[in-house]
């Protein structure tokens, strides 16, 4: 089964055909949808990319296009989220499908406020955690180890890290990995760095697939997909996984 995770910015009103050609160029059969706040847009992305079992909700920022017959669709949103995440079930596949959208704004009163809203998220998904599932989306926030270069950000979100320490401790994926689970991509390939965005100046990764430990190994493929198409689409690069 070939993923694919892409923010679509603001909605993706206008680069409707922008985005669909982006999405054709990496062949998926399930795509989780980020900023997809409008459902006319995901609606006329299903029929561009002929992925046609579609879902989206108004003002939700999660929304799904899948060429697979799913058995079951749900937006779950825990009282302290920002947004519902999505869970998604293929028919016939034993892997569950978690997309994830995390609060943004790089500041430490945020970073704190995504690991209330990944703390949630791992308990609704409790009785999930010891099949094979993926966690996949925009997660907002670096993982451990990893630069994040301030001066790259604009002026009033530097304003914003400096109103709020100075510093930022990003703990929040430190979380994921604490809960059990893999990086995918870092796992596959820990020699590339993998930013995500902005697609025209790339210098933070943002998005990620995570599985359970065990699951590891039945990932043969997870890379950011930074084809032609993708600049003039959206702020962030996909990120493309196979799941066997």
């Amino acid at each position: 089964m070939r993923l694919l995770s892409y923010n679509i910015r603001y909605g993706g009103v206008g680069r409707e055909a922008a985005l669909a050609a982006v999405i054709n160029a990496g062949h998926p059969d399930v795509v989780v949808l980020q900023e997809a706040t409008t459902p006319a847009v995901v609606e006329a992305l299903a029929r561009a990319t002929g992925l046609e079992h579609w879902g989206a909700k108004r003002g939700e920022s999660l929304a799904y296009l899948s060429r697979l017959r799913l058995d079951h669709v749900e937006w779950r949103k825990p009282r302290v989220s920002r947004h519902a995440f999505i869970e998604i079930v293929p028919a016939g596949w034993a892997w569950r499908i978690i997309g994830v959208h995390l609060s943004a704004v790089h500041a430490a009163w945020t970073e704190q406020r995504r690991q209330y809203e990944l703390r949630a998220l791992l308990l609704a998904i409790q009785q999930h955690q010891h099949g094979p599932h993926v966690l996949i989306g925009d997660f907002n926030t670096v993982a451990p180890g990893e630069v994040f270069d301030f001066t790259k950000l604009p002026g009033r979100l530097r304003a914003l890290v400096w109103l709020s320490g100075g510093r930022i401790r990003w703990k929040t994926i430190q979380g994921v990995l604490d809960a059990g689970y893999v990086d995918a991509f870092r796992r596959l390939q820990p020699e590339l760095v993998g930013y995500t965005f902005p697609t025209w100046d790339p210098h933070v990764r943002l998005d990620y697939l995570f599985v359970p430990r065990p699951c590891i190994n039945r990932v043969s493929r997870c890379q950011v997909f930074s084809a032609n198409e993708v600049r003039d689409a959206s702020d962030h690069f996909p990120l493309i996984a196979e799941l066997n």
